[in-house]
């Protein structure tokens, strides 16, 4: 009898079919466990730049980087507590770097002089001494602030305490610093390209970008870093005037379709 060597064609059709199907079993899941591996190695980056922060504030009593003076930008005023690490700059889920403003992408880095990034600093922690145009000098926090400090209340004669970890410091963004006010309406579009667009108009939506399933990861002014939904960003104390029951929040009367389609089934704040 003639002895039969290999596979048939119709034997190797089968067992590639079953391959494909396995695969598109499988790849959702493991995008997913990919997807959560990135989201926890940003916070472990976040983490590491709350260390960064901590060592340059405790060098200037207390007080952050100066974004008007020289070198002011936070990427250059740290750069001491990470040269030589750049990546500590980049998500894991942003590293490529964008070839041309029409390029602007949740998942990609922006770049400034020698810099490439894929996060963005809440520049209401600068450590200014003047208006800035609309920006007055009131709003900016400039020192790192304790769950002791009160600050002015049109509502109450005695002020109100705020918790340092509800002040955002650095986090997941399209562009390396911003100014977010209860009072930005959110992009509508889930292109960052479109986000950038708004100008200083909606400046919330540097961060309010869908990079880690309807989260990004915030650093906060007490050091520690988490997930934030992406309408949470607005229940945020960003400014020490900022409202954190504005008009985008559940307590401020946001009911789910008033959100941009992209935006509408994600959890409400």
């Amino acid at each position: 009898m003639h002895k039969r060597n290999g596979f048939t064609l119709i034997e190797l059709l089968v067992v590639i079919a079953i391959i494909a199907l396995l695969m598109a079993i499988l790849m959702p899941a493991l995008n997913r466990v990919r997807g959560q591996a990135q989201k926890v190695s940003c916070q472990a980056r976040l983490k590491q730049w709350g260390l960064a922060f901590k060592l340059y504030t405790d060098s200037y009593d207390g007080k952050f980087n100066n974004r008007d003076a020289a070198g002011g930008v936070w990427m250059t005023a740290l750069r001491p507590y990470y040269e030589g690490n750049d990546e500590m700059l980049l998500c894991p889920t942003a590293t490529r770097l964008m070839l041309n403003s029409s390029d602007w992408g949740t998942f990609k880095a922006a770049s400034l002089n020698d810099y490439v990034f894929s996060y963005g600093f809440n520049s209401w922690a600068n450590a200014v001494e003047q208006d800035r145009g609309a920006r007055w000098k009131e709003w900016f926090w400039r020192n790192v602030q304790n769950n002791t400090t009160v600050i002015p209340d049109t509502r109450t004669t005695e002020g109100r305490r705020i918790s340092t970890n509800t002040i955002p410091v650095l986090g997941d963004a399209t562009w390396y610093d911003a100014w977010p006010r209860h009072t930005d309406s959110p992009s509508l579009t889930s292109d960052a390209f479109g986000i950038m667009d708004q100008g200083t108009s909606g400046e919330t939506n540097h961060f309010c970008i869908d990079r880690h399933n309807g989260f990004v990861n915030i650093l906060f002014m007490d050091w520690s870093a988490r997930s934030v939904g992406l309408k949470e960003l607005w229940t945020l104390k960003w400014h020490r005037s900022n409202i954190i029951s504005g008009p985008w929040t559940k307590a401020g009367g946001a009911l789910p379709q008033d959100w941009p389609a992209w935006l509408r089934n994600y959890r409400d704040y």
